[in-house]
């Protein structure tokens, strides 16, 4: 089973950063697209931005484009989505994954235990 570890969350103002990052344990990165999603309170997980394999095509929800860059180092076997200009609609666990060719979404993703991004004054 593909393993995942995020980190990097934490509690930071309205206008800050915080850079979050994917690792994962017992296989490469590199072969995969990699999305990153987040769930708040009540609410459904959703898509934030995924980074595909082919020409490191990347995509963004509406709502964070121009804000979050997601990007891959594959010495390292990480993915990472900086965040910038941060807002309180962004707080929520953060989780990454596989996803399927072109970015779809996997029905059969493995999920970790996520990092908790709270964006508050």
């Amino acid at each position: 089973q593909l393993q995942f570890a995020e980190s990097g969350g934490g509690l930071v103002q309205p206008g800050g950063s915080l850079t979050l990052s994917c690792a994962a344990t017992g296989f490469k990165l590199e072969l995969y697209p990699i999305g990153w999603f987040r769930q708040a309170p009540g609410k459904e997980r959703e898509e934030v931005s995924c980074i595909d394999t082919i020409e490191l095509n990347t995509t963004y929800a509406d709502s964070v484009k121009g804000r979050f860059t997601i990007s891959r180092d594959n010495h390292k076997n990480t993915v990472y989505l900086q965040m910038n200009s941060l807002k309180p609609e962004d707080s929520g666990v953060y989780y990454c994954t596989t996803m399927l060719y072109d970015c779809q979404i996997d029905p059969a993703a493995s999920w970790g235990q996520g990092t908790q991004v709270t964006v508050s004054s």
